[in-house]
């Protein structure tokens, strides 16, 4: 009997040994875990944006909130135009160009004036982006151009100085 209980203890003690190694692993991997979503948190979530981080005390973020309202009212209003997709003027004729565009306007006035010429405006448009071609759209430079001439030209339709800006918001190319 003595030797069916010497072994009994020895096997009790392998049995401790590696439950204690396998609390010690779970412990680990939680706490890389509790780390790992802290970290994302603090980075992606906490951390201020933009010209925020500039201002992170109180009385920056005030006056920073209390800017933001001027910087509404100088921008004018954004007058959003339909989708146009059109043929580039490539050799072959099997690209298109899909854009849509958000035109930036001084006023309520000229915002008004822009939706009642949008015939002309679409018409103008139309014209002026199946006009180009690939490379004359492939790059940044040239798409800055494009937003400077469409700038220029929806000018001409609805007056001088009344369109501010021209953005962008879908500008698709195969």
């Amino acid at each position: 009997m003595a030797d069916k209980k010497a072994p009994a203890p020895a096997e009790k003690e392998g049995k401790k040994k590696g439950g204690k190694l396998k609390l010690v692993i779970i412990a680990v991997v939680l706490l890389a875990v509790l780390g790992g979503g802290g970290f994302a948190a603090w980075k992606f979530f906490l951390q201020p944006k933009g010209d925020a981080a500039e201002n992170a005390t109180a009385e920056g973020a005030a006056e920073h909130k209390a800017e933001e309202p001027v910087a509404a009212e100088v921008g004018g209003q954004l007058v959003t135009l339909d989708a146009f997709v059109v043929n580039l003027s490539d050799p072959m004729g099997r690209r298109y160009l899909k854009t849509t565009l958000d035109v930036e306007v001084a006023s309520a006035a000229a915002a008004a004036e822009l939706t009642a010429a949008m015939p002309k405006v679409k018409d103008t448009l139309l014209l002026l982006l199946s006009s180009k071609s690939f490379e004359d759209i492939s790059s940044m430079d040239k798409k800055i151009e494009l937003k400077n001439d469409i700038v220029s030209r929806l000018n001409q339709i609805i007056g001088k100085n009344k369109v501010r800006n021209v953005y962008f918001t879908e500008f698709v190319v195969q």
